[in-house]
């Protein structure tokens, strides 16, 4: 079977997105997704949105390449988020043809969430995006059986992040449960069994990124391994998932980058991946 395997910005944050979709065309991915919103308020970014420098040169990086973008983030949805928050980020994610909107749930109470992302997958519907809830181990949505509530009562999707499924409470039992229908892609990468309290990054992080936060925190944003270089459960992951879905790598790490540049480390993910994927063919 011949799957679809793309990367996330994530993987190479210190890329403009043009950078980004050259550097993944040439390491032989099929899709990227890429930032158009920052994560957080120290993350550094150029503006992208409809006429700004960064959405052009990426459009023309997308001609050049064929490549196209599967989806585009990442927007925190909270008590205060509102339809001017992720208007710029649907309109550019139009504009790049995406299908699909990255969230999270920060706000704790579920009633607001999920008013908060049925209107905001109203105004997605309008240019063809869909919202994706991502459960993150220390957000307030960190389970994705809360997530899939939450997303099919919005009419939203859901998207899976091995990183995250490893470090919460997420029995693959749920995964499996999940209507295939709320899964257009799934984020890959790999990791220690158990995470390191102790975690320290010392090499160069991407811009406007900071060292200072939680070691959870720190794993999922610069310190992930490559798919088939850690311990987690990749394969029962995938035998969970739907079999034809794409696979959007999000596994950045400072030390690796530091090491082999942005265009090796793509590389050596889209490597690591092919070798997880045959291994699967043979064992099937």
């Amino acid at each position: 079977m011949t799957r679809s395997i793309g990367v996330a910005h994530l993987s190479a944050l210190g890329l403009e997105p043009h950078e980004l979709i050259h550097a993944a065309a040439e390491a032989g991915f099929d899709f990227v997704g890429l930032r158009v919103l920052p994560a957080t308020p120290t993350e550094v970014m150029a503006p992208v949105h409809p006429g700004s420098a960064a959405l052009v040169a990426a459009e023309r990086a997308l001609a050049e390449t064929g490549l196209r973008v599967l989806d585009v983030e990442f927007l925190p949805l909270t008590a205060q988020t509102r339809r001017e928050t992720w208007m710029p980020a649907l309109e550019a994610g139009a504009v790049l043809g995406a299908r699909a909107f990255t969230v999270t749930g920060a706000d704790a109470d579920e009633a607001r969430l999920t008013d908060t992302l049925a209107a905001l997958a109203a105004d997605a519907r309008e240019v063809g995006i869909r919202p994706l809830l991502e459960p993150i181990s220390y957000n307030a949505v960190s389970r994705v059986a809360d997530a899939a509530r939450i997303a099919a009562a919005a009419g939203a999707g859901v998207m899976i992040d091995a990183l995250h499924m490893a470090r919460g409470d997420n029995p693959l039992a749920d995964i499996a449960a999940l209507d295939p229908d709320l899964l257009p892609v799934v984020q890959l990468c790999d990791g220690p069994a158990e995470p390191d309290a102790a975690l320290r990054v010392d090499a160069p992080l991407p811009r406007g990124m900071s060292a200072q936060g939680s070691p959870r925190m720190l794993e999922a944003r610069a310190v992930r391994s490559a798919p088939g270089e850690g311990a987690f459960d990749l394969h029962a992951l995938l035998d969970a998932l739907p079999a034809d879905i794409p696979l959007s790598l999000e596994a950045p790490n400072a030390f690796a980058h530091a090491r082999l540049g942005a265009a090796g480390w793509l590389t050596h993910l889209r490597e690591t991946t092919e070798r997880l994927l045959a291994a699967r063919e043979v064992a099937a």
